[in-house]
């Protein structure tokens, strides 16, 4: 058996001179820069000659059993290299820093189960990356990577922030798995993936965040299925998606998020389907403003919101809000921008979504438009009842609004008694019994017949006939008609106080 510096010498001997110089690197955590220009781009790195080439293997010996110097830190930084072949850490345990920058990757990494202190691959062109179950102690830096095939990371666990901003990442054509996924992952600080760029599905469900999740100006791509699937996401802060363009389902079901989820100046189109399901979440606020009209229904059914910010303009044909329930809705709108959005629900009534609104209003102090959300739902009740009840809504409605518009009544009221004083003035009718009956007022006789309760003793002492009793009988009638919708109105109102 060989000692163990004789068996490193003769690994020294068979590195090329490109890793020789990795080599004498890494105990000293010295950086090795193979790049001819900072702007350098790794999608080149196939084209790279073998004096800034790596095998996997060598780096893959390095990080589990290289040279060490006392009194100095190892790490392996390299940039701009080409790596060939796999680079295999599956459950390995890396005590070094790895830092992997503007690297060309010609075979898919395998990190699956590995234990890292930290992981750097920014700005490296790879076919893929293979990372389930990873246990990083620190941070996942992903950013202005280019992966051209899946990312999996499901079931990661990263004690600090998990960085893709800018990176890019495909599939080959007929690829059925997500192109990132990052389902059951628990993230310690932020998932940073600003302007992230997606063709296929990205899985975020079952994702534990500490901190917020941050996909400002991504575009994501899924035309044909869930461009971002991340139900039952949990999240400490905020997600913020301002700017984000998603081509595909945006599936929320169930996702936990305290702080705000941001999608101002969003475009969000999924035509013929669900843009956006965030049925039974719950949300601190949620911005849905200043972006072009959603393509594709919007479902927050069951959803707790303490705060909805939401544009009118931006709400697609169809809504699901049924049981949806939000404290405060801004922007202070009139109730005609904000009532169709409650008549988009699969043609359904439901009150819920009307007290919601009601409730809003109230709470700014606009009662008139309050009152306005409440008639509403009065009249949309009544298209859901059977003929005789639509009958009795449409005399509500038109004689005191539901009770909502009390001043309609006394307008009913004067029409009446000025249509009635008018023809008993012009026909005074024959006294029942000339000797006791009292001197004919038509104005005070037209009430008694227009007012069940009160009576002025005019009407039991005189006998229309004729032409005047039917108008009698007409008077009586709309009076108790008038009397009741009357009642049943102010008793809504008092109720509803």
């Amino acid at each position: 058996m060989r000692p163990a510096s004789e068996s490193r010498l003769m690994e020294i001997n068979d590195l090329t001179p490109a890793e020789l110089r990795v080599w004498q690197a890494f105990p000293k955590g010295e950086a090795v820069d193979f790049r001819a220009a900072q702007d350098e781009s790794a999608a080149d790195g196939a084209g790279w000659g073998p004096q800034r080439t790596l095998r996997a293997t060598v780096l893959r010996a390095l990080l589990l059993d290289g040279p060490v110097v006392g009194g100095e830190v190892a790490a392996l930084k390299v940039a701009g290299a080409r790596i060939t072949g796999a680079l295999d850490l599956r459950y390995a345990t890396v005590e070094s820093v790895a830092r992997l920058s503007q690297c060309r990757f010609d075979d898919v990494p395998d990190l699956s189960g590995a234990q890292l202190k930290y992981l750097n691959l920014s700005g490296s062109d790879l076919p893929g990356l293979a990372g389930a179950r990873i246990r990083v102690d620190g941070g996942l830096r992903l950013a202005k990577c280019r992966f051209r095939g899946p990312v999996r990371l499901g079931g990661a666990q990263i004690a600090g922030a998990l960085y893709l901003e800018d990176a890019e990442i495909t599939a080959p054509e007929g690829t059925e798995d997500p192109v990132l996924q990052l389902h059951q992952v628990t993230v310690g600080e932020d998932l940073c993936a600003s302007r992230l760029r997606t063709r296929g599905e990205v899985r975020f469900d079952g994702a534990a965040i500490s901190g917020s999740l941050r996909l400002d100006e991504a575009e994501l791509r899924h035309p044909v299925g869930r461009a971002l699937h991340a139900e039952a996401l949990s999240v400490g802060a905020n997600v913020m998606c301002r700017r984000i363009s998603v081509h595909g389902r945006i599936a929320l079901r169930g996702a936990r998020i305290p702080g705000l989820l941001d999608l101002l100046y969003s475009r969000l189109s999924n035509p013929g389907g669900t843009s956006m399901q965030a049925s039974s979440c719950v949300i601190g606020e949620l911005w849905l403003r200043k972006g072009p009209p959603i393509e594709g229904m919007l479902n927050l059914r069951r959803s707790q919101i303490e705060h909805l910010n939401l544009a009118p303009e931006m709400l697609p044909d169809q809504v699901r809000l049924l049981d949806l329930t939000y404290t405060s809705l801004t922007p202070h709108v009139p109730p005609e921008q904000r009532l169709p959005m409650l008549e988009r629900d699969e043609d359904t009534f439901d009150p819920h979504g009307y007290e919601q609104l009601t409730a809003a209003y109230r709470r700014t102090g606009d009662d008139h438009a309050a009152r306005l959300v409440q008639l509403a739902k009065q009249r949309r009740h009544r298209t859901t009842l059977p003929w005789y009840g639509r009958l009795w809504g449409h005399v509500q409605d038109a004689t005191v609004g539901y009770g909502f518009r009390p001043m309609r009544a006394l307008g009913w009221l004067l029409s009446l008694l000025a249509v009635g004083s008018v023809a008993f003035a012009l026909h005074q009718p024959p006294a029942l019994k000339a000797d006791e009956a009292p001197h004919f007022n038509p104005v005070f006789y037209t009430l008694d017949l227009l007012l069940p309760v009160i009576s002025f003793g005019q009407e039991p002492a005189f006998a229309p006939e004729g032409p005047q009793q039917a108008l009698a009988y007409a008077l009586v009638l709309l009076g108790w008609i008038l009397a009741t919708t009357v009642i049943a109105g102010v008793t809504r109102t008092v109720s509803r106080q």
